[in-house]
């Protein structure tokens, strides 16, 4: 989850808000890839999760990569939970899950290379204190009691209001991981046409992706359960978003959606205040119960942006979320799948024509049936194994035409980034299926064997 943002000072106009966001156009030549994910660590010999402190902890982790390989702290409170460095940031889940936010890079090539030299440091410094790391979208057997908590802030507020706004909020903060891509946008336009494509194939990505079937030691009945998550959080903050559909969509329309999710909290000098289901527009009126006479600045709004949770999000970018954590493959997977789509004109206007005639009812529909069956969904006559299979061609296209090369040359472009995708559309099987098949015969119904054959 994200740290405070710098959006800027005084909101002294409405306008400003729609103008935050339209200031993340750039022209094609400035697109970029961001790409996040999160994973579980665990105590090799117990295979409990990680604590905060202590000699087997996520603070262990985090100052071995400050001291072994130049990361800058980030603390809150005199604690650390946080490093930075060359655009990139580790951060801290809720649950101890360690995020890995990588810097704006322009190729697939350079996003994998800083994968794989995160994991390889990460790896180093577990290594010496006996702990690992596994990708999984949702913890395997950890009830949430045995979940720790990590020290900061945002997630003390956030936990305390999960329980009043749905059934599954604690389960998502704290026993969920996820890998995700933030994109570029030219114009209010593309932006538009960028969001819907998004928000219409999130469910393709999910099945893909599907990595989480199972919960508390047993198979739960979905490919992602980390997906079953989100659709029980939080209403007014979650889902597939139609209102992006409708004509007139662009950025002041995201702004009147924003303003209409209830706040969590208030950044100030280091903390943060309490502003649990209080409104962002009494806030600009200087109404805010928990800040009364103060008004907001751009960075009060940027740090709102960030706890809108729906399956695609605007900020200055555009994010892709409907994912589950996975094996180090998927995690360059992602953003090759998606920039495929979308960073070639050709490919997303092809991706639009695919989706442009889902209704409502499909789009939500198929955001179920992706949770639940992963590539053998079907939802009316969309099958979604075969739906997959266009959309990847389409990515691979998208790629195809970028023609990004990548080992000083010898690679001619992006495409072979696909190819754990391409498999899973071979065999229909996605990791999820590849996991109860490992649970149902070689592991013999012990879902902790999944440590051994799956972690980093």
């Amino acid at each position: 989850m994200s740290i405070p943002q710098s959006g800027g000072g005084p909101i002294e106009r409405h306008e400003q808000m729609a103008e935050y966001l339209a200031s993340g156009c750039k022209p094609k030549e400035e697109w970029r890839i961001g790409t996040e994910h999160e994973k579980f660590g665990y105590c090799k010999d117990s295979l409990n999760p990680l604590p905060y402190d202590g000699p087997r902890s996520i603070l262990a982790v985090l100052e071995g990569l400050r001291d072994h390989y130049g990361w800058a702290p980030v603390t809150e409170a005199d604690k650390l939970i946080g490093l930075t460095k060359d655009g990139a940031n580790v951060s801290l889940e809720p649950g101890g899950q360690l995020e890995l936010s990588g810097a704006p890079l322009e190729t697939i090539h350079q996003t994998c290379d800083e994968v794989n030299t995160h994991l390889r440091e990460v790896k180093s410094i577990a290594d010496e204190i006996g702990v690992g790391f596994i990708g999984l979208g949702a913890a395997p057997h950890w009830p949430h009691e045995q979940m720790p908590v990590m020290p900061k802030g945002r997630y003390k507020l956030m936990t305390d209001y999960m329980d009043r706004v749905g059934t599954m909020g604690k389960t998502m903060m704290y026993r969920t991981c996820t890998v995700q891509v933030n994109l570029d946008f030219g114009s209010e336009a593309d932006m538009v046409q960028k969001l819907r494509v998004a928000l219409a194939l999130q469910p393709v990505a999910t099945a893909l992706f599907a990595n989480s079937p199972f919960l508390e030691g047993k198979p739960n009945n979905h490919k992602s359960w980390r997906s079953r998550v989100w659709r029980d959080l939080d209403a007014d903050r979650t889902g597939m978003l139609p209102f992006v559909f409708e004509d007139g969509f662009g950025f002041e329309r995201w702004v009147d959606y924003a303003l209409d999710v209830p706040m969590y909290f208030v950044y100030r000098d280091g903390k943060y205040i309490n502003a649990l289901g209080q409104s962002f527009r009494d806030f600009l009126k200087g109404q805010l119960p928990a800040l009364p006479g103060e008004t907001p600045t751009l960075s009060d709004w940027a740090d709102h942006l960030t706890t809108i949770f729906p399956e695609a999000r605007i900020k200055k970018f555009i994010e892709m979320r409907g994912a589950d954590g996975g094996p180090w493959r998927r995690l360059c997977a992602l953003p090759a799948f998606w920039v495929g789509l979308t960073y070639d004109q050709s490919a997303l206007d092809a991706a639009y024509d695919l989706v442009k005639g889902f209704d409502e009812e499909t789009r939500n529909a198929l955001r179920i049936a992706a949770s639940e069956q992963g590539l053998q969904a079907q939802v009316g006559d969309i099958n979604m194994r075969e739906l997959a299979k266009q959309v990847v061609a389409i990515s691979e296209s998208g790629l195809k035409a970028r023609a990004r090369a990548g080992s000083g040359g010898l690679v001619p472009d992006e495409t072979h980034f696909l190819n754990a995708l391409k498999e899973s559309l071979e065999t229909g099987q996605t990791p999820a299926d590849e996991l109860l098949e490992k649970y149902h015969c070689d592991w013999n119904g012990d879902v902790t064997r999944v440590f051994k054959d799956y972690s980093y």
